[in-house]
């Protein structure tokens, strides 16, 4: 019970910090998408285009550089090490029962190809930049799981008046999971149509986004009760919280035939 309420708490105390988990989320994806980039500027370029045995007109044979043959689902890159160089390589059409191995050529046979100090590579490029899309993915689940992971969830519990609590989770958990499923669903054909690093510098914007409506429209909730958040939303949307006038504020709620009422430090001396 102690080590659930420790967690509780340390969530709680982690969700108010949303700024910096959105700040952090965006630079790890921008790292990310930078490893990706750099990847793509120093791509291995493609040396050797072995005919193809079938005579079937392949897609692999018309890339010049390693980066357009990773983003083709249909392609791999086979190729030898010459220390760190890369030599010798050529985009060869994927096995279909097995990514792999290439469906012909070279790297077609998994033991032939090892004897021969020759590598396959499907869906990545040999780079020496690929530390920086690794140092990026871990600073995006460093600052995501502790953060974004758990923030809707968090702040969605505190955020909604009793009366539309249940409705307020209902909606944001919809909206929150459609999304999740959106990314999913589109990431590939984004990638291929601006490149896996376009892809991360565009969720890098939105997380930007995210920035920029949190710090203007999100009050802090930190220590107050559950009538206090509710007024700080009485305002317009975005002035970050209350306003001078509302300093000093007294909200009190009292049951009247059933219904709640809404009552000022005025007029509640009037209340019987």
């Amino acid at each position: 019970m102690i080590e659930f309420k420790v967690l509780v708490a340390s969530v709680q105390k982690v969700s108010h910090c949303s700024l910096s988990v959105f700040l952090g989320t965006a630079v790890a994806l921008i790292i990310l998408a930078s490893g990706f980039l750099l990847s793509a500027q120093v791509s291995p370029r493609i040396t050797l285009n072995p005919p193809d045995p079938s005579h079937q007109n392949s897609t692999c044979t018309k890339y010049s550089y390693c980066n357009g043959c990773m983003l083709d689902p249909d392609c791999g890159l086979c190729y030898k090490l010459n220390k760190s160089s890369v030599i010798e390589s050529s985009c060869i059409p994927v096995d279909k029962d097995s990514t792999m191995k290439a469906a012909w050529g070279r790297c077609s046979n998994e033991t032939v190809f090892k004897k021969e100090d020759l590598f396959w590579a499907y869906n990545f490029c040999p780079t020496p930049y690929s530390w920086t899309a690794l140092l990026g993915l871990i600073l995006y689940l460093v600052f995501f799981a502790p953060g974004m992971g758990p923030m809707p969830w968090t702040v969605n519990s505190e955020i909604y008046p009793l009366w539309a609590r249940s409705t307020g989770n209902a909606c944001s958990s919809g909206v929150n999971w459609v999304f999740n499923v959106l990314v999913s669903l589109t990431f590939l054909h984004t990638a291929e149509y601006l490149t896996y690093y376009g892809a991360f510098f565009l969720y890098a914007g939105f997380a930007a986004l995210g920035l920029v409506f949190i710090y203007g429209c999100l009050p802090e909730t930190k220590g107050k009760k559950l009538e206090e958040i509710e007024s700080l939303f009485e305002n317009r949307l975005c002035t970050c919280g209350m306003s001078d006038s509302d300093e000093g504020r007294y909200i009190e709620y009292i049951r009247v035939k059933g219904s709640n009422y809404h009552l000022s430090d005025n007029d509640a001396s009037d209340v019987e």
